[in-house]
């Protein structure tokens, strides 16, 4: 039962997130992040999938190696948290104040974290080939550990 609701919470998280793309107020990475750490203790395959995954991925594998955020990922859910509190304080009858409030403390969560810089992502891919024979190619690293649809 107790893992149901790791995995149930993972879930609400993820959809929560995935809302968050299209939503300003919602930032996303917060809440894959969530979901990740939820998804490790309630089910081994969907922490698989949600670390394969091409977007949500890399956020994931990002926080658990180096436990920093991307700096696009903070760039970007915070000028969607500014478009998105500009835009409930102009239409919002009343308290419209209030998401302007949750998200300067998401923000502020949210750049306390380290920040991994993105100079690895433009490196050559000389380099990249270099580095991948210095890990093992494959390994945690790679986009696709993990992936096993044999569960």
């Amino acid at each position: 039962m107790h893992r149901w609701l790791w995995l149930l919470a993972g879930a609400l998280s993820l959809l929560l997130g995935v809302i968050g793309i299209v939503v300003p107020l919602l930032p996303t990475t917060p809440f894959v992040l969530l979901a990740a750490a939820c998804f490790s203790r309630g089910s081994a395959r969907w922490e698989r999938w949600l670390l394969a995954h091409r977007q949500f991925g890399p956020i994931v594998r990002d926080w658990r190696e180096h436990r920093a955020v991307p700096l696009r990922a903070k760039q970007f859910a915070t000028v969607m948290m500014v478009f998105g509190s500009a835009f409930a304080a102009w239409r919002l009858p009343m308290l419209n104040w209030l998401p302007a409030l949750c998200c300067s403390i998401v923000a502020l969560w949210l750049w306390r974290l380290p920040t991994r810089q993105a100079a690895a992502s433009i490196a050559p891919v000389s380099e990249w080939r270099a580095m991948d024979r210095q890990s093992g190619a494959g390994g945690a690293g790679s986009s696709h550990s993990g992936n096993s649809d044999s569960d």
